[in-house]
C-alpha cells in the first residue's frame, strides 16, 4: 500500500495540486477541523458508499492515527482503487483546517 507524508500532502497543496482526500473519522472528530477540501466519509461508511468514488481517481485517506485510513486503504485497494494512506493522521498534521 502506498503512503505519504504529511509533509508531502502540504507541498501538493501548496502547489496548488488537485488532491482528492477522504476523511474516514468520525463526526465527532471532524468537528475540530479537515484537511482543506477532504471530503467526509466515515469508516463504517465505505462499504456502502464506495460506489461514490471513481476508481480511475486517485484517493489519499486520513483518520486520526493512520490506522482507520489504512483499514479503509486495504478494502479500496482490494476493490481495484488508486489508494494512498496518510502516515500518522491529522495526529500528525501540522497544515490549515477547515471548519
Amino acid at each position: 500500500m502506498k503512503t505519504i507524508t504529511p509533509e508531502e500532502v502540504l507541498n501538493l497543496l501548496d502547489a496548488n495540486e488537485d488532491l482528492n482526500i477522504i476523511d474516514v473519522r468520525e463526526d465527532g472528530e471532524v468537528v475540530n477541523g479537515m484537511i482543506p477540501g477532504a471530503i467526509h466519509m466515515p469508516l463504517g461508511e465505505i462499504p456502502e458508499r464506495f460506489n461514490e468514488l471513481n476508481p480511475e481517481t486517485p484517493y489519499i485517506f486520513v483518520c486520526h492515527a493512520g490506522g482507520r485510513s489504512f483499514s479503509a486503504c486495504t478494502y479500496l485497494e482490494g476493490k481495484g482503487f488508486d489508494v494512498t494512506n496518510l502516515e500518522g493522521g491529522m495526529s500528525s498534521w501540522d497544515g490549515e483546517l477547515e471548519f
